[in-house]
């Protein structure tokens, strides 16, 4: 019932998602204005950053990780992180969202140094429960809103089941904890060699997910691996 409905129904709610006005589409071009402007960000791990840097102090000291680039759309805050989570209960906010993603600052240079565009994979158990993986939508929909966007390959790069899950770790433990929960697919090899990858998700935490994603393709043999997130959770603030 749920499909048909979806045939009949517009892809888009009938007020703003956001300020509950009645627009022409998901999210109204007032608020997309006040909430929605891009920031600069650290190219090395989409954090906004401050005027006048040109990478964030963690990515300095730290030198080059395993991802190339890394690019967000917005912060996860309000009222992104609200959408994120309709994303989760219901993929028709995939090509909503998908729209905002293409305007992320950078993106037409980074697709054209992309081979390949692959999802970061649900957990086997949360994908039953789901019925979609929710980065695979946004991925799919984000290739319809391009021209001559880099092919997309799902399965690829595949996630084991794992007992703790990354929210539950400290940010010590979030790297290790991911690279044993993912694998790339021993029959991969051809597909990623000497390809340069373009990781698609959401949401990005503490990019630890990520990392690790990019530090198992380049092990397969990717040439470089880059990261595209709709939404960068923020750094904490001081008070």
């Amino acid at each position: 019932m749920k499909d048909l409905l979806r045939r009949w129904l517009p892809a888009w709610p009938a007020s703003c998602a956001i300020c509950a006005g009645w627009p022409a589409r998901p999210i109204c071009p007032a608020c997309l204005e006040r909430h929605g402007r891009p920031l600069p960000r650290c190219p090395g791990c989409a954090l906004a950053l401050a005027p006048g840097l040109e990478r964030c102090t963690r990515c300095a000291e730290a030198g080059p990780g395993p991802l190339q680039q890394c690019l967000a759309r917005v912060d996860y805050a309000h009222p992104w992180s609200a959408l994120v989570a309709r994303l989760k209960r219901d993929p028709v906010w995939a090509p909503p969202l998908a729209r905002l993603l293409v305007n992320a600052p950078g993106l037409p240079a980074l697709l054209q140094a992309t081979d390949l565009m692959l999802p970061i994979p649900l957990s086997p158990d949360k994908l039953r429960a789901r019925g979609y993986d929710q980065a695979w939508e946004l991925t799919k929909a984000l290739r319809r809103q391009l021209r001559d966007a880099p092919p997309a390959l799902p399965g690829l790069l595949q996630r084991r089941p794992q007992a703790a899950t990354q929210h539950e770790l400290a940010r010590a433990q979030r790297f290790d904890n991911a690279l044993q929960a993912y694998a790339v697919d021993p029959a991969a090899g051809p597909q990623l060699r000497g390809r340069r990858i373009l990781l698609v998700d959401a949401v990005m935490t503490t990019a630890a997910t990520l990392q690790s994603a990019a530090t198992l393709l380049l092990a397969a043999g990717a040439a470089q691996v880059s990261a595209l997130v709709f939404a960068r959770t923020p750094a904490p603030t001081l008070d």
